[in-house]
């Protein structure tokens, strides 16, 4: 068994997730694969049905999928988050994400991701929403 803490601090991961949550109902899951052969984005969409992500009340699911060995990664969102982001801010995020991993700190790039994804998405989804 590969012992992913060789790849990402866990611990850290968790907390930008617990960070995440406190900012945005979207949820936000991590899947990180040490050792990958195949297809990281078709990998990445099974994963991410897999983990129930299409069946949330918002459809505003995403999926960070990592492959720290091969510096590659997907961000899969579902279609309401796809939609309340559009297309130029997911274009960004992975811009930044692939800067960030190509720096040889795969733990410290995925907590920024969820961080960015925590704020774009706590505009649309809320975790408490705002009273009328």
């Amino acid at each position: 068994m590969v012992r992913l803490h060789r790849f990402v601090d866990v611990a850290r991961i968790r907390t930008a997730i617990a960070e995440a949550e406190a900012v945005t109902s979207a949820p936000i899951h991590v899947s990180v694969a040490p050792y990958f052969w195949g297809a990281v984005r078709r990998t990445a969409e099974r994963a991410f049905v897999k983990r129930g992500l299409t069946r949330t009340p918002q459809r505003n699911g995403v999926l960070i999928f990592v492959v720290p060995t091969r510096r590659e990664f997907a961000i899969v969102g579902d279609v309401g988050a796809h939609d309340a982001l559009g297309q130029e801010t997911w274009d960004a995020l992975a811009r930044t994400f692939q800067q960030q991993l190509q720096s040889g700190d795969p733990t410290e790039a995925v907590a920024s991701v969820i961080a960015d994804l925590a704020l774009a998405l706590g505009r649309h989804f809320p975790q408490h929403p705002i009273a009328p």
